[in-house]
């Protein structure tokens, strides 16, 4: 029997523990779009020398990437070299898998520890509010830990294309990190070696479409652990960021082809706080579903997380190095303690209100 929370109807928002306190609420519709977000051709990023004497190409680009990564942590890039047929190919069978029946999507169901495979919701263990999402996971990187088991084999050509999608995605994120590299003033290499041997998580996320979108989120406001992520997104909407503490919000405008591009906890650590880690979400809606396929680019479990470079009269935003497992354990166990005084502090105030004063008949 299909889980409960897999029949995405009025019953399953209201019974199922996917309403959102008011404050977590979506505050900008899925489809009302900015354009503060920047969008970053990447032709010409190879091209070192300048014409003229003037500044090259890559040093333009390199600049509007840096700019990007203090003001947001995310932007957009297009022309980055990743075929477009593969993307679309990508996108379509990723439809394709949320498209079949749901007994044969849970032939890949990863409840009960298995490392990889389908899920529906996936919020932290001891949380109470579910996403409104269903999503697929599988780990492509290093290559000789591949589990092929925990692949979908469904569609069929599933395993060749997004094997060949998670080399071009690896690929394009570690371009991505040279510049960052080069802007601390370090090899191009820096960043990469920082992860000792990098690990790629690829999730490939479905929102189904929603009777009370405003009540719910199809992912929860949150920042990425790891290094460095790319998002594919089809042209529905709802990838929305912030940058004041969730105070405001607003909507990243999808663009066919286009690679979001969220800095991680780990790249912000590694760069002294230099390059913000995107502050994130994803909203839903009642018209239609929405797709995205997210690479994760992280570092190795013992990779040392500590800033590469702290200049001269900074102080190191972190206390000690640490392990990135240590990392990644701190910041689940401190959102889990978030959440748990969140809900003290609400069911203490709903039996307060509970509590009506009693009128004094005998006066």
């Amino acid at each position: 029997m299909a889980p409960a929370s897999m029949k995405w109807d009025e019953n399953s928002l209201l019974e199922k523990g996917f309403l959102r306190d008011e404050d977590e609420r979506p505050k900008v519709p899925y489809n009302q779009f900015s354009n503060e977000i920047p969008v970053i051709s990447l032709e010409g990023i190879d091209d070192v020398e300048g014409s003229g004497g003037g500044r090259s190409r890559r040093a333009e680009i390199c600049e509007k990437i840096v700019k990007a990564f203090e003001d947001w942590g995310i932007f957009q890039v297009v022309d980055h070299g990743v075929d477009a047929k593969l993307l679309s190919e990508m996108k379509r069978l990723a439809r394709e898998f949320f498209l079949m029946p749901e007994e044969e999507k849970l032939k890949f169901d990863m409840a009960g520890g298995k490392k990889g495979g389908f899920l529906v919701s996936s919020h932290l263990k001891g949380e109470t509010v579910q996403n409104w999402r269903e999503f697929v996971t599988y780990f492509s990187y290093p290559i000789k830990a591949r589990d092929y088991s925990r692949w979908p084999n469904k569609p069929n050509e599933w395993r060749s294309v997004t094997e060949e999608y998670s080399e071009k995605s690896m690929g394009l994120a570690c371009k991505l990190l040279e510049v960052l590299s080069e802007a601390m003033g370090l090899e191009k290499e820096a960043l990469t070696k920082a992860c000792v041997d990098m690990d790629q998580k690829v999730v490939v996320n479905y929102y189904p479409k929603c009777p009370q979108p405003d009540l719910t989120l199809g992912l929860k406001r949150h920042t990425d652990p790891g290094t460095i992520t790319l998002v594919l997104q089809d042209l529905v909407g709802g990838l929305q960021a912030t940058r004041d503490g969730g105070k405001s919000w607003i909507t990243v405008e999808p663009i066919e082809g286009a690679f979001v591009v969220n800095l991680g906890d780990h790249g912000h650590y590694l760069s002294n706080g230099r390059f913000k880690n995107a502050d994130h979400q994803a909203v839903v809606n009642s018209s239609t579903s929405r797709l995205s396929i997210a690479t994760f680019q992280n570092p190795a479990p013992e990779a040392i997380v500590y800033p590469l470079k702290i200049n001269e009269g900074e102080k190191s935003i972190m206390e000690e190095a640490m392990t990135f497992m240590d990392m990644y354990k701190k910041k689940m166990s401190g959102d889990l303690e978030l959440a748990r005084l969140k809900k003290l502090a609400k069911d203490k105030k709903d039996n307060l209100e509970k509590v009506k004063p009693t009128k004094n008949i005998f006066v």
